[in-house]
């Protein structure tokens, strides 16, 4: 198994398949527009413009799952994000990441990664949030917040996974890498 073998939906409500990305180097994110991480949607897109020409897509699923930072409908959702950070790469329907309705790419995400922790100041706080959620979160690879980043090889493999507090131009260098 593979990412190419999942569906997604478009924010029209339609069915995408991932095999429409054969050959891309893609970075796969559960985002949401009102967390303390939001502003890494400024690198996302940055990376975007610049290696898009290279075969990279950022494909960006919105979640409201961690604290409830997503509101808002797709369209909403939308809005805000190319309004306040002009991102132009594929922005999909709102999902869950986690629980017996976890839409099944980022449950195959998850089962086939593990959770490396938290980098930086913001482990101590992270930790201590997450842990009141998941109090084995150190020892599964549940997705454990917003920005949570699944790296793709061309070839369709999980390349590498990023927490939302991994320094993006470790993500970058990564990307480049794949390239």
């Amino acid at each position: 198994m593979n990412v190419y073998d999942f569906t997604v939906k478009a924010q029209d409500g339609s069915e995408v398949s991932l095999a429409d990305y054969k050959g891309k180097v893609l970075l796969i994110v559960n985002t949401a527009t009102g967390c303390g991480f939001t502003p890494q949607y400024t690198d996302l897109q940055a990376l975007y413009d610049e290696h898009k020409a290279d075969g990279l897509e950022i494909l960006d699923f919105p979640c409201n799952q961690f604290a409830d930072q997503a509101p808002g409908d797709d369209e909403e959702i939308h809005t805000f994000c190319t309004g306040r950070f002009g991102i132009t790469f594929p922005q999909f329907s709102k999902l869950e990441v986690l629980g017996e309705n976890a839409d099944p790419l980022f449950r195959w995400l998850s089962e086939n990664t593990k959770f490396e922790g938290f980098g930086g100041a913001m482990n101590l706080v992270l930790g201590t949030v997450v842990k009141k959620m998941d109090k084995d979160y150190k020892n599964n690879g549940n997705i454990k917040w917003n920005f949570t980043k699944f790296l793709i090889s061309r070839e369709g493999e999980i390349l590498a996974r990023f927490e939302p507090t991994e320094n993006m131009k470790k993500v970058k260098a990564a990307v480049e890498a794949a390239l």
